[in-house]
């Protein structure tokens, strides 16, 4: 990890004193303190920000509100085809949250529940590929759990070292499929949202389909379930799921206008940068390091929202 705060040793400060001074130069580029996080974001253009795909966009509509769901058909495609049939037959519908697990996740689904056409089991989808055409913006500083760590199509993922394989990571906010000890037993037809400290451990264990990109805290904030693990017990009720659908299925006046930054411009490496580096006059050891689940995704309402649909 990079220091901090560079101490010069005796010998430099020694020769520091005995050098003659000589005429002021403005300080490179790269000593200039970064902008806030804030800053950066005020002055972005609208090229720095992209419009959601409405066919690989979610809505999860509770009592609190709409959630957006970012899918991931690049990372994991029979998964993500299969979660958007079971919305199409309207399967979450009238489902309740069953676990709310305090810094970990909230969970849906019924297992049992009939499906009409959607497959109730898929093959894992936990790695893939490295697809050449994808984007892929690296993070600077090493990660505990991949050799290399950055987001790809504005997720955070990892690769193995020969950059051969690929991998979404557990931040807060990803999604994933729930399974049984089989790695080839989920379908979608329950998934889990994480609303607590990233856990990595997760990773290449569980098949990730997306993150969520609105609406969060309408999944954090709900009661915690008071059953082993946060599930709720039988004399609980969970939020109920009014509906889940996919956006493109929805008239353009139900559908909420989300940008997210891309992760892929010299804006979003200056914020990287920043984060690392935090000059707010608050911070008084920045700490020069910065892991992947702790680098934000900002997201923003680049319209107004329909009456009752936020």
């Amino acid at each position: 990890m990079p220091n901090p705060s560079p101490v010069l040793t005796a010998l430099a400060v020694a020769t520091a004193l005995a050098a003659p001074a000589g005429p002021a130069t403005a300080a490179p580029e790269s000593a200039v303190p970064p902008k806030t996080m804030a800053e950066l974001l005020a002055a972005s253009a609208d090229t720095d920000w992209r419009r959601l795909d409405p066919s690989s966009t979610l809505y999860l509509d509770l009592d609190a509100g709409r959630v957006i769901i970012e899918l991931a058909p690049r990372f994991a495609p029979r998964h993500v085809a299969n979660i958007i049939a079971l919305a199409r037959e309207h399967y979450y519908d009238g489902l309740a949250i069953t676990r709310v697990q305090d810094n970990f996740v909230v969970q849906w689904g019924d297992a049992q529940r009939p499906l009409k056409g959607a497959a109730r089991a898929l093959p894992a989808e936990f790695t893939r590929t490295v697809d050449p055409a994808a984007p892929f913006t690296r993070l600077p500083d090493p990660d505990g759990y991949a050799p290399v760590v950055g987001f790809s199509d504005g997720l955070p993922a990892a690769r193995d070292a020969a950059g051969a394989t690929t991998w979404l990571a557990h931040c807060y906010g990803t999604v994933g499929v729930g399974r049984d000890n089989d790695a080839g037993s989920g379908s979608g037809a329950e998934l889990y949202v994480v609303i607590g400290h990233a856990p990595r451990q997760l990773d290449r264990n569980i098949t990730v389909v997306g993150r969520v990109v609105h609406g969060i805290e309408r999944l954090s904030a709900l009661p915690r379930g008071g059953g082993p693990m946060g599930f709720l017990d039988a004399t609980a009720t969970g939020a109920p799921i009014h509906s889940v659908r996919l956006a493109a299925d929805l008239p353009a006046a139900q559908r909420l206008a989300v940008e997210v930054l891309r992760t892929d411009t010299p804006l979003f490496t200056r914020l990287v940068e920043a984060r690392r580096n935090r000059t707010d006059d608050w911070y008084k050891v920045p700490a020069g390091y910065i892991d992947l689940c702790s680098v934000p995704l900002p997201a923003r309402i680049s319209a107004p929202s329909p009456a009752g649909s936020d």
